[in-house]
């Protein structure tokens, strides 16, 4: 069945990686562009194409200037199940919202993308000679129109069973590209300073859409590590700090990461990464601080908390701690000043993070973090929770058969009170999320039996 044409109606082409942040990125930057979702716009699926109800272009073509998940946008004029139903389509469409790009002083081309299947030259041009019922009156120029059409056809997702003829079909007008290339442009592969750990670029950019980070915003990642997230959020226009409990990362000191490269150079520092990319006039300052005893006043501070915190597999969870924490039956040295390095279980990790987050956050700033979780063992009462923090989205990614990190995105609903009243939260809200404190030991539990049951069949 055709679609109805209705005012403000859009296309989007949408990348097809990254499948469980999509929705939650796009939903994101809407909200934060005057734009929403309606409930029967939630079921997308693994679908490259989504329909949109979008207020104008105008917050159409800001959508596409910040997200990495979608390609293209277009101004839909047409769309059916077949050939058939496509022409009735645009032949219902309104002439008068077609005419001011088909003048007789245009230029245009009509270009044809087709997913899961590869179309002949001759096939792509019988598609656009099938066209000639709209009322083009310009002059085709293929290589600089001033407007470019689209026919896109959607073959299904299975590239071993595609059908003779496409499932879907639309026509549209092409409004903007997303920005797909900030993952070449700032890949970790070219970055002047990076760890163990530095954090994929375009999952950097997911992070800060789905923390609607904006210009002039003050971002904060209290794991900052190589601060890989705070140059996507630069990079979009906020002023970023953080804070590590390494002292040789923060100030860029010891071994280095890369290959055939033993000690980290004098300019290899997160300040140094920024100015790699023109934006060190965002960067405040990064610190030498313990997550578990923030050092900061009361107050809110920080339009958004975007981080990624140590799960114990490349990196260690450690607090510093005084002497009396030692545990017993170690040897305690009195005259020591030395901090005390201990263990941070992977539970009162995320309850340090949700509490300063709903203590320093502005009233709607987001906290957008991973969570690591044992896949076999997972369910959705694990996902740590506060009273002044709402739940927005929850999307996994696979790390092995069995463990997986969840990107959780919270927003500040409630004005914190005081730091007692929420200490029984980690027991009462934290307690499903415990088990997981042995996060390492099962990540490695996990890949010791896949080799004993090789090594088994091996012998069999």
């Amino acid at each position: 069945m055709a679609l109805s044409c209705n005012l403000n109606r859009y296309l989007l082409l949408m990348a097809q990686e990254h499948l469980e942040f999509r929705l939650p990125e796009i939903k994101s930057l809407l909200s934060l562009f005057g734009g929403q979702f309606t409930s029967s716009q939630e079921s997308y699926g693994k679908s490259p194409f989504w329909i949109l109800s979008i207020p104008s272009e105008d917050i159409a073509r800001k959508l596409m200037k910040r997200t990495v998940c979608a390609k293209s946008i277009f101004e839909l004029w047409g769309h059916g199940k077949s050939t058939e139903e496509l022409y009735s389509s645009l032949k219902n469409y309104p002439v008068e919202k077609m005419v001011p790009f088909l003048h007789p002083d245009s230029t245009y081309k009509i270009q044809i993308h087709t997913f899961n299947k590869t179309l002949t030259q001759e096939e792509k041009v019988k598609r656009i000679d099938a066209l000639e019922f709209l009322p083009f009156e310009g002059k085709v120029n293929l290589k600089k129109p001033q407007h470019t059409f689209s026919v896109l056809e959607d073959y299904g997702l299975d590239p071993n069973c595609i059908p003779e003829k496409p499932h879907n079909i639309y026509f549209g007008r092409w409004i903007a590209d997303g920005q797909r290339e900030l993952i070449q442009s700032y890949s970790v592969k070219k970055r002047h300073f990076i760890g163990n750990t530095s954090m994929d670029a375009g999952l950097s950019f997911i992070m800060a859409n789905h923390g609607q980070v904006k210009e002039n915003d003050v971002v904060f990642d209290p794991f900052v590590g190589t601060g890989g997230l705070l140059i996507a959020s630069a990079r979009f226009g906020a002023y970023v700090c953080g804070t590590d409990i390494d002292y040789n990362t923060v100030h860029g000191l010891g071994k280095a990461t890369r290959k055939n490269q033993k000690w980290r150079g004098p300019d290899e520092n997160i300040r140094a990464n920024l100015r790699q990319y023109g934006l060190e006039k965002y960067y405040l300052d990064i610190l030498v601080s313990d997550a578990s005893k923030p050092s900061w006043r009361k107050g809110t501070y920080f339009d958004a908390i975007i981080t990624d915190p140590p799960y114990g597999i490349r990196e260690s969870t450690r607090r510093t701690g005084s002497q009396k924490e030692i545990p017993k039956g170690m040897e305690k040295c009195p005259e020591s000043h030395v901090p005390v390095s201990l263990s941070y279980h992977l539970s009162d990790m995320f309850f340090d993070l949700l509490n300063f987050a709903a203590e320093t956050l502005v009233l709607g700033g987001r906290l957008v973090y991973w969570l690591p979780v044992y896949t076999p063992e997972y369910t959705e009462e694990m996902v740590p929770c506060h009273p002044c923090l709402r739940l927005i989205s929850n999307s996994e990614q696979k790390l092995s058969s069995h463990t997986s990190r969840r990107l959780i995105t919270m927003e500040k609903v409630k004005t914190f009170e005081d730091r007692a009243q929420y200490s029984h939260l980690r027991s009462d809200h934290f307690l499903p999320y415990q088990g997981h404190n042995s996060f390492r030991e099962k990540y490695f539990s996990g890949v010791t039996k896949r080799i004993t049951k090789e090594e088994k069949s091996s012998q069999e």
